[in-house]
């Protein structure tokens, strides 16, 4: 089993977040992780409470709690974030 470093994990973390939303296949092919990693990866993520939704559906795909998510984190931020 490849350990990853965190620095990798919060590449990966920052591909499926938005704005990005690249899909797991995308990820796993330009990266060489295997596509059962960054699913489990994404699932502790989730667990963990952050927006990983790892898709390239609009905002009406994503489910509620992924909206919850981004609705709870979002009043803290500043121009420059929420820009991005």
């Amino acid at each position: 089993m490849t350990a990853y470093s965190l620095a990798v994990q919060a590449d990966v973390r920052k591909r499926m977040s938005p704005p990005n939303r690249q899909d797991v296949p995308q990820i796993s092919r330009e990266l060489g992780i295997h596509r059962s990693t960054l699913y489990q990866w994404r699932s502790n993520w989730r667990l963990q409470g952050e927006v990983v939704s790892a898709s390239e559906k609009q905002l009406e795909g994503w489910n509620a709690a992924d909206k919850f998510t981004v609705v709870v984190e979002t009043p803290g931020f500043n121009a420059t974030e929420l820009s991005s």
